[in-house]
């Protein structure tokens, strides 16, 4: 029975898309345990993913905003987290990361098989070394990227798997959000550059509250301002009150989300439920959006920031999401819930605007 460590060391939204790539790990048979790496913004959604048997958090200093400093000590954290070297590392990363940084440290830690995705030729450090851009397109969606890379280790999901994202059962949340029907706007995001503006968000509640619907505000402990300006009168403010087991529970049992590119976003796919998404284009929608739920992209796509990865916005007044109104966004909704009413299983589709 072998030992497997899954290296994600992102943020949430990126340890979510890793999920199925997680459980094709976990279904093999020779894997006995999968032990997954996060870093510390990632490691509430490891441990929300199907097939971990656990969580190792480490804050890499090549990743992790702030970075710790790569000292001798902070590297022997990670060794100590290891214990025993498992038998085989499967490394995970964006292509905009290297793998080899943390395939030198795992190597000397013991690790005697190593898998990743690396432009720069690898030496001895990998064992299976795939090439972005020639044995797989780099426009691949962020899923599907972390699948080609455990499917050249030999990983494969189980043919009743069907690959989407997907979390661990979700909780009753009733007494938080009641039995009535109701949409969630997430106006937070976990960078500046990649947020609504909040006047926007504060606008479509009242909207969408003035159409009928029920709204349900959520944002995380030190978003409770924002939230509460949000939700206003009319919506009902969650900020602070749910961790993110609960808030797979309150999206869940919504009928839409509203949100940024942030991790709540990938939790609703997670969970099977449409996104209106606010995407920033300073990372490419084709890669990040929402996976294989029914989604809406808005924002421009063309703006001047895209493919910046800019977590401030780079261009004067945010032009490619302030220029998304709220009426803009109710028309989306109104289009997503019509479309996911009249399906009994939606067709999973991304809409990204030119």
């Amino acid at each position: 029975m072998r030992r497997a460590l899954v290296a994600r060391l992102d943020s949430a939204g990126d340890v979510l898309l890793a999920g199925p790539a997680v459980r094709a790990i976990a279904a093999h048979p020779d894997v006995g345990e999968l032990v997954l790496l996060c870093g510390p913004q990632g490691a509430p959604a490891g441990a929300l993913l199907p097939g971990v048997g656990r969580v190792i958090v480490w804050a890499c200093p090549w990743i992790a905003d702030p970075s710790p400093a790569a000292t001798p000590e902070h590297v022997g954290v990670l060794s100590a987290l290891l214990g025993d070297p498992p038998d085989i590392a499967v490394l995970l990363t964006s292509f905009h990361q290297s793998p080899l940084p943390l395939a030198l440290l795992l190597r000397l830690a013991g690790v005697p098989r190593i898998i990743g995705a690396s432009v720069d030729a690898a030496g001895s450090l990998l064992d299976v070394r795939i090439r972005p851009g020639e044995d797989f397109p780099e426009e691949l969606p962020e899923a599907e990227r972390a699948m080609t890379i455990v499917r050249a280790g030999g990983f494969e999901l189980p043919g009743r798997d069907d690959g989407r994202l997907r979390v661990l059962p979700t909780p009753d949340v009733s007494a938080l959000v009641g039995t009535e029907s109701y949409v969630v706007i997430h106006p937070g995001a976990s960078v500046p550059a990649r947020a609504w503006p909040e006047e926007n968000a504060a606008d479509l509640v009242r909207l969408l509250t003035g159409a009928g619907h029920r709204v349900v505000v959520t944002g995380g402990p030190s978003e409770r301002a924002l939230t509460a300006r949000v939700a206003g009168t009319d919506g009902m403010d969650l900020g602070g009150r749910t961790d993110l087991h609960e808030l797979s529970g309150v999206l869940a049992g919504a009928r839409l989300l509203v949100t940024g590119n942030t991790g709540p976003a990938h939790l609703a796919a997670a969970v099977g439920t449409p996104v209106v998404s606010l995407f920033s284009p300073v990372v490419p929608a084709a890669k990040w959006a929402p996976y294989r739920v029914p989604v809406e992209v808005l924002g421009d796509q063309r703006a001047e920031c895209a493919g910046t990865r800019a977590r401030e916005c780079p261009v004067p007044g945010h032009p490619c999401l302030s220029s998304v109104s709220a009426g803009v966004a109710f028309a989306a909704c109104g289009k997503l819930l019509a479309r996911t009413s009249c399906d009994a299983e939606p067709a999973p589709r991304v809409e990204v605007p030119a």
